[in-house]
């Protein structure tokens, strides 16, 4: 059997491309500056990229899970073209104000728990990105790093939290330089 394998757990919205609230249309899929080359380094570096994200709009009707599933092909196909690609994509299409509780809502663990026996991935190496805490918080109960990507649209409160609790980097490219510098060194 293979030795279990370090996983980015990156946040899809705010992180790998714009938050556009309730994303449906391919077309309006921006990348992030550097989030292509970040996402290129990772693969480089044998470093599995799995996406998790809260998709609430599929819950709250303002969208479906194909127009979802456009959408990632549309992410997936704009990194292609900078030699960029995510591994395994994971969603939580729930909110629990219309569909109640799940475990799968950042920042619960059954998505990342999910990946990892999928996946064969090490929790314990692995590291949580995102701009909001949700999408780090799991590494505290997981193992691994956490490191929020601060961005526009990130609570200064959670900016707070993520400093005393993990760390904050300005962006993904500078927290996946961060970690290859120092937390996956080949």
């Amino acid at each position: 059997m293979s030795e279990a394998r370090p996983a980015a757990f990156l946040d899809r919205d705010g992180t790998i491309i714009e938050d556009v609230d309730f994303i449906a249309r391919p077309e309006d899929v921006r990348l992030l500056p550097g989030a292509a080359a970040a996402i290129a380094r990772l693969n480089a570096a044998h470093v599995l990229v799995v996406v998790v994200t809260n998709q609430s709009g599929i819950a709250r009707g303002l969208f479906d899970l194909a127009a979802y599933e456009a959408v990632r092909a549309r992410v997936d196909q704009r990194l292609a073209e900078h030699g960029a690609r995510i591994d395994a994509a994971y969603v939580c299409p729930h909110h629990p104000d219309f569909t109640g509780p799940c475990e799968c809502r950042k920042p619960g663990t059954l998505l990342f728990r999910t990946a990892a026996a999928e996946l064969g991935l090490d929790l314990s190496r692995s590291a949580w990105l995102g701009d909001r805490w949700r999408d780090v918080e799991p590494a505290l109960q997981l193992g691994g790093r956490g490191i929020l990507v601060a961005g526009p649209t990130t609570p200064a409160g959670e900016r707070s939290r993520a400093a005393r609790e993990a760390e904050v980097c300005s962006s993904l490219a500078a927290a996946v330089d961060h970690l290859l510098g120092t937390y996956w060194r080949p």
